[in-house]
């Protein structure tokens, strides 16, 4: 471990980050190593590179590893770790070591949500003994960390679980929460330097600021479930009108903590302002009748007014109290309970005059990032409101105050004096073109905002303010834009049209967006960044929309021109130049994946062209990976091109073999661990495409596939797993001659199945041998493989693996294999221990089949017909007492005959493409699978060979009946379901 410092340096080096992760990994597994690596992160005298360093690397281990079951942390380390953490966040308390502390609290986050309150029962008593009536940086350390803790109340679904957990911390922490907030409160509101701690006025009036901040996030926290009695005996301490500490707050602006006007980060006031609304819209929400039991909205609407009214908060670093202003009177507005508030004509003027107008305005910075930082204007402009982040722009938070007005009772007045805006905005610009494009540009986003009733992000506007003509609106005044030469009109109004059409695309005619994707397809080529971006989020838009469940759009509308569009998108992204510049904008590459999807066979000439552009691509971003979504979306248009131009094509398979084995034996030599888990899909998916023999490149391969070192990455797991099915559909037996069968067995053994993460891929891994490997040659190795199902049960046993091992002995019952009876199964588990089959029946298969999800219904039918009706075993004492539970249990499965059909799969990879359409993956990669879904193609149904399983039950039973005779007809009789033999008599199966 003394070699830890270097070796966390050497993680942040590109060139030897590769061997130090796995030279950390293996040390990682030594005992101590946790404590050890927390000590190195407290050591001030440590470089601070390597501190933050290892605070990163703390906080990756206890996500990923925590509660891993293949490479697990000693339950002593783990314990260790607990009792040191929160000393850690308290040594941390030093503003310098902020972003130390800030990675070291989100592990005591990560473990807390795993071990509070069972593991790590003295957590909540450890922060309270650690409050400090005069030690700020003390306390800011105990605040952080308590917060990251109950932060993740929020996210939580109510059940007796959380609020036993609230309640225990609740018991503990709000009588010192509560002092602590009167004594910071005071402190702000008067002169901070009577204690004799703050000696230094403005620093220390920082720190008080600082705890107040955390101090009302731990306040929401407390309240986001239920309201505490403390904190609701105090509400009028709080929200109390002119006299609660929020409103005395929202009105106190100390000279001292001012920000710097130029300054994008907000102020510590600005901060505290803006929880105490986001707190404030929480109570709307959650609390209304609290609220109404003092004019508490009313003057905290009036508090709001007098900080943002009329643009008071002009600068960037305000944006998010503002936004949070605004948002929480749409808040007020639509929860109906302050009609009189806001329901007068005069009202309604104030606010779009004085609240609305101003903050739709473009302002300097926004034109500044428009040309500077194209990306993050594109971000903010799609980030949107009601998702009621910090992201969400003063635009949005401002056009959501008028759809609130709209859409809670004031669509006429509020259309009519919005109207009045836009008509003026429009004259403006008619005047003087060049000077007054923004008032065009405010007057397009009012309509906008005022004609939007409902949106969604995956289907834009979804309804429409009755009162507003948006195609009108469209033709008069923004087609124009749309149409015009680049350079004629400002780039913003041309941004602008393009955005209205991406907003309103629901609205307009199949023809009629036919008619304007040329004109997206020309602003492709633009030289303006967010035009040409903003033209394919468009375009990929436009291309998925449902009538519905059904896409609109298909390969012939827009067979003609998907060849210039994938060229024109192509050549944007090659002339970013740098690996991290071409992968930066994934918009680009999604709408490629969008049209080769969408085109089909449409792009097969030409095909080897697209293919190498896509191939280069992925040979220069693989240089430094650094956008998951930018990859998932190259990998998925690789996948789609191929699915759609190969069609059992032999040679076109050829040639794609041939650009991708170079690229891919790359990613695998040089250990490209991002990229890996795409690698092994793709190549599943041409290996699939060989409909009989594994040609010679694949099965050099094999060897490597079934190395224990490429399944240690988590992500690479489920394609590893498609990849090996498709060699055993294709090679079993030549897999079984080399002994590659049973490495196959050894990774589900040793792997998969001891993982509660991958048990289920073991599953599916195990029944492609079961499906695919000849029971005789099989048997060699069955007895252990349950044995290692049974280990699992009796070590770790889950919900879903109790499931996933049902279904898997089912299925072994109910596929149509030679030799693979339901004897072989049983048989197999009675050489383990003797009447161990009865006791596995009845304690865990017949309990779990109502619980089957409707897909796995059909086998379960075929799998328990078969055992009952062609196993000698359920005929003998002392199983056959389980026989008529059994068939109670099957017969229940025909109630919902519905699921019982064979299951009907389109080729359409769209319906999966949907699954990723906004799959967000934040930064970094830590090895998530990504499936692709281009590369999935439906597999064959094992039970395709029954038709109709109550057919197949009743002549089953008949077959049986005929050489059992009586035995048959009385264990029926002890089921209790004549109704059901009945139904089948009717049918002409008379037992």
């Amino acid at each position: 471990m003394a070699d830890l410092p270097a070796l966390l340096l050497a993680s942040l080096n590109p060139d030897t980050r590769k061997q130090a992760e796995q030279s950390l990994n293996a040390v990682s597994v030594q005992q101590g190593f946790l404590s050890h690596l927390l000590r190195l992160v407290l050591q001030p005298s440590q470089d601070r590179a390597v501190r933050l360093a290892g605070g990163v690397y703390l906080k990756n281990v206890t996500k990923l590893r925590w509660e891993e079951d293949v490479q697990p942390l000693a339950e002593q380390d783990k314990a260790a770790l607990r009792s040191e953490l929160v000393p850690a966040m308290l040594a941390l308390s030093n503003p310098a070591d902020k972003a130390i502390r800030a990675q070291v609290a989100e592990s005591v986050s990560l473990i807390a949500e795993l071990d509070f309150p069972e593991k790590w029962t003295d957590l909540i008593d450890q922060l309270v003994a650690s409050l400090s009536a005069a030690d700020y940086n003390v306390n800011i350390g105990v605040l952080q960390t308590a917060h990251s803790i109950f932060q993740q109340w929020r996210a939580h679904v109510r059940s007796d679980e959380l609020f036993s957990e609230i309640n225990l911390v609740l018991s503990k922490f709000i009588t010192p929460f509560l002092q602590l907030f009167r004594q910071t409160a005071s402190l702000l509101l008067t002169n901070p330097s009577p204690n004799p701690a703050l000696t230094t006025p403005t620093a220390n009036y920082a720190l008080l600021a600082q705890a107040m901040v955390h101090l009302i996030d731990i306040f929401y926290d407390f309240t986001c479930q239920d309201l505490p009695p403390a904190i609701e005996d105090a509400h009028g301490e709080f929200f109390g009108p002119g006299t609660g500490w929020f409103h005395a707050l929202l009105a106190w602006d100390p000279i001292e903590l001012r920000g710097d006007p130029d300054d994008a980060t907000p102020s510590l006031p600005s901060k505290i302002k803006t929880r105490i609304l986001e707190t404030s819209e929480l109570y709307i929400k959650l609390y209304p009748d609290q609220l109404q039991q003092s004019p508490a909205v009313e003057s905290l609407v009036q508090a709001v007014w007098a900080l943002v009214g009329s643009n008071k908060l002009p600068n960037v670093a305000d944006d998010s109290l503002v936004s949070q202003s605004l948002r929480f009177i749409s808040t007020a507005i639509r929860s109906g309970y302050y009609k009189p508030l806001f329901s007068s004509r005069d009202t309604i003027s104030s606010l779009v005059q004085g609240v609305v107008v101003p903050n739709v305005a473009l302002r300097e910075h926004d034109v500044e990032q428009f040309e500077d930082d194209p990306l993050e204007f594109i971000r903010l402009d799609l980030s949107l409101s009601s998702a009621g982040t910090d992201a969400a722009t003063r635009r949005q938070a401002g056009a959501d105050v008028l759809q609130a007005l709209v859409g809670s009772g004031y669509e006429a007045e509020t259309t009519e004096i919005v109207g009045t805006w836009i008509e003026t905005g429009l004259s403006e610009y008619a005047a003087d073109k060049a000077k007054n494009w923004k008032a065009k540009d405010s007057a397009v986003y009012l309509l906008t905002a005022l004609a939007t009733r409902g949106s969604t992000s995956q289907h834009g506007v979804t309804s429409t303010n009755t009162l507003v003509d948006v195609v009108k609106f469209f033709s008069d005044h923004v087609f124009q834009d749309l149409q015009a030469e680049q350079g004629t009109v400002h780039p913003i109004l041309q941004v602008d049209a393009i955005r209205f059409l991406y907003t309103f695309r629901n609205q307009l005619t199949k023809p009629q967006l036919l008619s304007v994707l040329p004109l997206l397809a020309r602003h492709l080529r633009s030289d303006n960044y967010v035009a040409y971006t903003y033209a394919a989020i468009t375009i990929d838009r436009v291309l998925f929309i449902k009538q519905g469940n059904q896409l609109i759009f298909a390969q012939g509308d827009i067979h003609e021109f998907a060849p210039d569009l994938v060229d024109a998108l192509l050549t944007k992204i090659e002339s970013a130049g740098t690996a991290e510049k071409v992968a930066e904008n994934d918009h680009l590459m999604k709408c490629v994946m969008r049209v080769i999807v969408t085109a089909r066979q449409t792009l097969t000439p030409g095909f080897e062209r697209t293919l190498g552009r896509l191939v280069a691509i992925l040979g220069l971003i693989s240089k430094n990976p650094s956008n998951p979504r930018f990859d998932q979306f190259i990998f998925e248009s690789i996948a789609g091109l191929m699915r759609f131009v190969v069609s059992g094509n032999a040679a076109t398979l050829q040639v794609f073999e041939q650009a991708l084995f170079g690229p891919f034996t790359i990613i695998l030599q040089q250990d490209i661990d991002q990229y890996i888990p795409y690698v092994f899909q793709v190549l599943a998916q041409m290996l699939e495409l060989h409909k009989t023999d594994v040609p010679e490149q694949y099965n050099s391969l094999l060897p490597f596939l079934l190395t224990p070192a490429v399944w240690q990455q988590k992500g690479s797991v489920p394609g590893l797993v498609k990849l090996l099915k498709a060699f055993l559909v294709r090679n079993s037996a030549q897999m079984v001659a080399t002994g590659q069968v049973a490495s196959v067995l050894a990774v589900v053994q040793q792997r998969l199945i001891p993982s509660k993460l991958n048990d289920a891929w073991g599953f599916e891994l195990l029944q492609s041998v079961v499906l695919n490997v000849k029971p005789d040659q099989l048997k060699q190795y069955f007895k252990a493989v349950v044995m290692t199902l049974l280990t699992r049960m009796q070590s770790s046993q889950t919900d879903k693996y109790v499931l996933l091992f049902t279904r898997f002995f089912l299925f072994t019952m109910a596929v149509n294999v030679e030799g693979l009876t339901p004897d072989y199964v049983i048989g197999a588990i009675e050489e383990i221990q003797k009447h161990l089959w009865p006791q596995i029946l009845n304690n865990f298969i017949v309990p779990q089949i109502p619980k089957l999800p409707p897909k796995d219904r059909k086998l379960a039918v075929v799998g328990i017909t078969r055992l009952l009706t062609q196993s000698t075993f359920m005929l003998e004492q002392p199983t056959v007492v389980t026989w008529p539970a059994t068939f109670a249990s099957l017969v229940k499965l025909f109630n919902e005959p519905q699921y019982l059909t064979n299951a009907k799969t389109e080729d359409d990879p769209h319906a999966a493409l949907t699954a990723i359409d906004f799959e967000e993956q934040t930064a970094g990669y830590q090895a998530a699978y990504s499936r692709l879904a281009a590369s999935e193609t439906p597999e064959p149904d094992p039970m395709e060979y029954v038709r109709d399983p109550q057919q197949f039950l009743g002549q089953e039973l008949v077959r049986l009946s005929k050489s059992h005779g009586e035995g048959v007809k009385t264990m029926i009789a002890a089921a209790h379901v004549g109704p059901f033999v009945q139904v089948l008599a009717a049918a002409g199966y008379v037992l």
